[in-house]
This record gives structure tokens, sequence and C-alpha cells, in this order.
């Protein structure tokens, strides 16, 4: 939020597709949000970030922001230059981005990944004048849909699990259709699919750059009380949780877990924090270049299981049947977390399948699960 003046993610699609040449367009809006003040918008600029498997030494990008103004006034200009624009208290505008990306040499360019945009405005009015910025990462490369020799991992006495590789996912991307196109053409009656709390969240937008965040005393205090390996032992992981769980919340979290420790008692900071103390995942917590990050942890999550079973449904011997569903926090520490699950999830055979962590805690980009039970 830039002092009332929202910028959204916005909506996007790859209009050229080329060997040597990507073009990609957005459509992103700006909100005042507030109820009487005038917003200006003098400056907004981009910046490109590719990351790719091979040497970009060829490779170049160049980015467009075109104003799209309500009654095109003022009219766009060839240069390229944003005109200053003012948006009154309620009201919005939009611009279009175009990112094109090619090589020099006519190389194929399917080595590539993802793109991040980092598209920094300013926002001047009653306040003076401060910058923001809104990021998103547009995935550049897609594996395919049904690998043709799916590796299966074998749970002694229990079962079989494959992880499953998908694409760079992003705030575009919506689950049903992920788990649609990578997961249920591998599936059979009784199986189970697992997906990470953070792929999700991704998915939903929640995640935010240091950059954005001001942390205050509380948070700069706060943070001294907890592990250096813990998401909210940093200022901007702290202020993350202030943000949505509240200032006098999390005060009051800290005063009574110190008095719990010292009586011997852990873990009463994120009982009385809320749930998302658990789930954030402070920079560094994930897959690159969510790496740079504050991931938050996922909303809606009971609802979103319980819709994506609903929808996952299978018709098998002539019968119909649906994929069991849960959200779960699995690491390498062996440490399994069930944030939500279907009615017929085994609680049993899940964890004892993700123990291990079979999608791996790095940038192995496999956010499902398929889970087979023998039992």
């Amino acid at each position: 939020m830039g002092d009332g003046l929202v910028l959204t993610r916005g909506t996007w699609s790859w209009d050229v597709c080329e060997p040597s040449r990507y073009q990609l367009c957005g459509t992103m809006q700006f909100f005042n949000i507030t109820k009487r003040n005038e917003l200006f918008i003098p400056e907004v600029q981009g910046k490109v970030r590719i990351f790719s498997r091979d040497i970009l030494d060829d490779v170049s990008s160049k980015i467009q922001i075109i104003p799209v103004h309500p009654g095109e006034k003022p009219k766009k200009r060839c240069d390229g230059y944003w005109p200053a624009y003012i948006t009154r208290a309620g009201e919005s505008t939009a611009m279009q981005v175009i990112l094109d990306i090619q090589s020099s040499r006519g190389r194929q360019l399917h080595g590539l990944q993802a793109v991040r945009l980092e598209l920094e405005y300013v926002c001047y009015g009653p306040h003076g004048r401060s910058s923001h910025a809104q990021h998103l990462v547009l995935p550049l490369s897609f594996p395919p849909v049904v690998e043709s020799n799916p590796q299966w991992q074998e749970i002694k006495g229990l079962g079989y699990v494959m992880p499953i590789r998908t694409h760079l996912l992003s705030h575009l991307d919506d689950p049903l259709q992920v788990l649609q196109t990578y997961a249920l053409p591998h599936c059979k009656a009784g199986d189970m699919i697992a997906i990470g709390e953070t792929p999700l969240a991704i998915m939903q937008g929640r995640f935010r750059h240091p950059r954005g965040l001001q942390p205050g005393l509380v948070a700069k205090l706060a943070c001294r009380c907890f592990l250096p390996t813990s998401s909210l032992a940093t200022a901007c992981g702290m202020q993350s949780l202030i943000d949505i769980s509240g200032r006098l919340r999390v005060i009051v979290a800290v005063i009574i877990a110190v008095i719990a420790r010292l009586m011997g008692i852990r873990g009463m900071f994120y009982r009385i924090a809320g749930k998302q103390a658990r789930l954030i995942d402070d920079v560094s917590g994930t897959l690159p270049p969510y790496d740079q990050y504050i991931t938050l942890g996922p909303i809606h999550v009971q609802a979103t299981v319980d819709a994506l079973k609903a929808k996952t449904g299978l018709f098998l011997s002539g019968l119909y049947t649906s994929c069991e569903v849960a959200v779960v926090d699995a690491n390498d520490l062996r440490q399994v977390q069930i944030l939500a699950a279907s009615h017929g999830i085994n609680d049993k055979v899940l964890q004892a399948a993700l123990r291990d962590n079979p999608a791996g805690n790095a940038d192995e980009q496999m956010p499902l699960v398929l889970i087979r039970p023998t039992l």
C-alpha cells in the first residue's frame, strides 16, 4: 500500500512465444483507497530480472509502461514518458505493461525459467512524497504435463508417494487448474494429493518484499526473543506478523511467552499470536526468486481443500470418485504439519509419506505430492 495508493499485480497474457522472442503483456490497476485525498502518480518505472538455467549474455529485455487512464486523458506519449496523473479518492486508473525478451543471436529461449518484475511508483499527496513498488513473478518454462516415467517411492507397509514437478507457480495460477493439469493424470481411486502451504500462499499472492515494510519498535524488540533460525527473528519478519495479527496481540503474546518460558512452558507465543505466526517464511525460506520475499501463510485453507476435493472428480470403472486433498507444511527436520485436510484423509499415512519430505526443501519445484495408500 502506497499511503493510500494500491497497485495490483494485474492480469497477464503471453502474446508472443517464438523460439528466440517472448512478449508478455499485463494490465495493472492503481486504486486510491482513501476517503478524501487526491493522490498523484508522478513517476512509474519497471525493472526486470530473468532467471535461467543458461548464460544470459545474448538475452535482452525491454519493458514498456503505457498509461490507460479513464477517458484517455492525458493521452499516452510515443516516447514512453509517464505524465503525472491524479487519482481522486475512491477512483482508479490502469497501465499496460509490455515485456519483450529476445536473443540477439537468435538462440532459443527454452532455457529461461521465469521473469521477476518490479514496478516502482511514486505516491505524492498530503503525506508528502513516497516511493513504493509492486513485485510479481511470471513463469517462462513449463514441464511436461504427464511424465513418461513417473518416479514412485515406496513407504514401507503403507503405500507409495510421487513428488510432482510443476512450472514455477505465481499469483496467476489457480490451485484447481494446477491439480487438474499435473496431478489428476496420475491419480487413481483412493489417492491423496498433498499441496505445500507455501506454494498455495504464492498462488494466493501472499508474498511481500521487505522493502515495502517499515518495522516499528515492537517488531525490532520482539524479534530478538526468537532463535536466529526462526522466520520471526528479523524485524521485517516480525512486522509482517504484526501487520496481520495486530500490535497489541503480538505484545501480549511476547509477554506471556516470556513468563511461560521461565516456568518451562514453550510454544505460548504461537498459540496467542495466531496461526499465521507459524506459517511465515522469511527471506531465503523458499525457492528463487521468492527467496528474496517474505511469504505469508495461506488463507481460507479448509475452504480451499474442500473445494478442491469437490472439483477434482474422476470417472473410474464407471464410478465417480474424487481425490482426497490436504495442505501441509513439511520440512527436512521430519516435521509434518497438516493445515487442513478433506474428510477422507488418512492422517497416519499422510504424515508417514511426508516425513522424509519427498518434495525437497530447496529449488526442486515440486509443490505437489501424490500419495497412494496400500492399506
